[in-house]
């Protein structure tokens, strides 16, 4: 993992966050989220707020990525927002993405971006978190 020009306490969340994915355990990821934090989907429209949805959601996209790696990590000028480059499989779909994720002062995740190309890689991961999340996250929204 390099070396980012982020606020040390943003610094200390990027390093959790990769030592879990490393690890395949997100058991610790409530601890690195704000309370009142988003996750903006490739899918829909609206972001989900509230950490145990963001979280159940992270949890549940690491289990549908197969082969899931980041490749590179690029800073914002302020030091609150990182971007991640990654890859994964769905199935038989390849894809590439990005994860955005801006920081609060005290280093928690409070805006979490994802988008994913190409179309067919996206669909396939909209409908595998469909099947696992649809009902959940229907309810979550209202």
């Amino acid at each position: 993992m390099s070396t980012l020009a982020l606020n040390p306490q943003c610094q200390a969340t990027l390093q959790q966050w990769q030592a879990m994915i490393d690890s395949a355990n997100l058991s610790e990821l409530p601890a690195l989220l704000a309370p009142d934090v988003v996750f903006r989907s490739p899918m829909a429209h609206t972001p989900y707020p509230g950490a145990p949805v963001v979280s159940m959601i992270l949890n549940t996209v690491f289990g549908v990525f197969e082969d899931f790696r980041y490749h590179r990590e690029l800073a914002s000028a302020d030091g609150t927002s990182v971007v991640l480059e990654f890859s994964a499989r769905v199935g038989d779909k390849q894809l590439k993405g990005i994860d955005m994720v801006r920081f609060n002062d005290e280093g928690k995740i409070v805006d979490f971006e994802v988008m994913v190309r190409p179309m067919s890689g996206l669909q396939a991961l909209g409908t595998e978190m469909g099947q696992r999340l649809g009902a959940y996250l229907a309810k979550q929204k209202g």
